[in-house]
């Protein structure tokens, strides 16, 4: 009893000490109340009172191999007692085999990659890359797009994240992508409504002059804004565009890479090869901290004469370079990016049948293990759940409170609630879960009547 009472007090203590000394991310700190977590293991992890909970977003979208994966586990046990640091001068095994192992499943014009320590770093290099590598001031990225939160991602990102680093950047140029479910017009087919956005795009670039633009960003299926994925011809056309006017395309792949749509990165759902790749999250799945720029043959030759103005102290960190390796191993031997494809085309089945049954889901998205349902009040006229970066009753919070209490974890962006569980995910695992999601939907049905 004396035991017990002892491992009681001591969880109390660590949410006390949390409260207490941490600054907790995108809230509010007086209303917070952060469970304590004692373990995880594969797609589940539990709290200090017990309660299993299905990471039915892996975190971040980042846990892709799921938790507790001993491979990796031991590779950061052999690094950390082999070379736990290096400097960013040097040449060693994990740094080397990483970048090796990255360029071997990237596109094949890719030549190098430049490592940092997570995707907003990653991005904010990519800026810097393409102003030199272009001699041109303009970086050009979509309205409903995250990059991160750092100042120079905050300002490439064109939701409402970005608004506290504003007045922002000269030279962040946003433009409006394709959102077919919420498009001002209706379109016959999605070719019809890429060819639009194009014109759209084309246009803008004109009148920004085509000469000042160094790249345009896009993920390249946008994330936690709705997992939005291009229609028909996008991403061909964005190429075409880039191409005929010298302009840098850089694909972010923060989210969206590493096996989450069923390939090595989203971009090859599609016949184009970007000039730039940002990467973070997948490649480690959060056991250690790395990110990076994997940039083409073509950058890469331009940086053999001219200065590469990057630096960073932890730029291929041994430890999450040698966790990049054995992940990357993991994605091969459990086969996770065929996995991925299997077991989202389940996923989309279930998905469909819930936007037929629910009177709030007016529409679903998916791409492998990479989904969001996006609420409405109403179908016919798509009025959405909440108003657009306002939610006065926090409707999204009671919603995620019920998922939670029910041991379906996730989180929710506007009126989107992301779907994308590990890669590891059985097919008993994901319809228990969206049996969860099944049933607190039917709640949400009976706020709208």
């Amino acid at each position: 009893m004396a035991m017990e009472i002892k491992a009681v007090n001591c969880l109390e203590k660590i949410k006390e000490d949390d409260l207490k000394y941490n600054l907790h991310t995108w809230t509010a700190q007086g209303a917070l109340d952060p469970k304590v977590i004692t373990k995880t293991k594969g797609i589940y992890f539990w709290d200090a009172e017990g309660k299993r909970y299905y990471d039915m977003s892996s975190q971040l979208v980042n846990v892709n191999i799921g938790h507790g994966n001993q491979k990796v586990i031991e590779s950061i046990k052999e690094q950390a007692e082999k070379l736990p640091f290096m400097g960013p001068a040097f040449a060693f095994k994990s740094k080397s085999e990483a970048a090796k192992k990255i360029i071997e499943v990237a596109p094949d014009n890719m030549g190098k990659v430049f490592f940092t320590n997570a995707g907003a770093e990653a991005n904010e290099n990519a800026i810097k890359i393409a102003k030199m590598f272009t001699g041109r001031d303009k970086i050009m990225s979509a309205y409903r797009s995250y990059h991160g939160a750092s100042y120079g991602a905050a300002n490439l990102s064109g939701e409402v994240r970005r608004l506290p680093s504003e007045p922002g950047i000269p030279g962040f140029i946003k433009f409006h992508g394709p959102y077919l479910y919420r498009t001002p017009i209706e379109f016959k087919t999605e070719k019809e409504a890429t060819d639009y956005y194009l014109k759209l795009l084309r246009e803008q670039i004109e009148f920004e002059g085509a000469d000042k633009i160094a790249a345009i960003f896009q993920e390249s299926v946008v994330g936690s804004n709705g997992i939005l994925i291009p229609p028909e011809g996008w991403m061909e056309g964005v190429r075409e565009i880039c191409d005929e006017y010298g302009i840098l395309m850089v694909c972010d792949e923060v989210m969206s890479g590493w096996g989450r749509t069923g390939e090595w990165f989203a971009i090859n759902n599609w016949d184009v090869k970007p000039d730039m790749i940002s990467f973070a999250k997948g490649v480690t799945c959060g056991y250690a901290q790395l990110g990076g720029v994997i940039v083409s043959k073509k950058i890469a030759e331009y940086f053999n004469e001219n200065k590469l103005w990057c630096g960073l102290t932890y730029n291929g960190h041994p430890i999450g370079c040698a966790a990049a390796c054995a992940t990357i191993d993991v994605y091969k031997e459990l086969d996770l990016l065929k996995k991925s494809k299997e077991m989202g085309a389940i996923l989309g089945e279930i998905l469909e049948d819930l936007k037929e049954k629910h009177t709030c889901v007016g529409d679903v998205r998916y791409i492998g293990l990479f989904s969001a349902i996006e609420l409405v009040k109403d179908k016919t006229t798509k009025e959405p759940l909440v108003p657009y970066g306002k939610d006065p009753e926090n409707t999204m919070k009671k919603i995620l409170k019920i998922l939670h209490s029910e041991g379906f974890w996730t989180y929710s962006h506007g009126n989107n609630i992301i779907v994308a569980p590990p890669l590891i995910i059985t097919e008993q695992e994901l319809r228990e879960a969206m049996g969860i999601m099944d049933k607190v939907l039917d709640f949400v049905d009976n706020m709208n009547k």
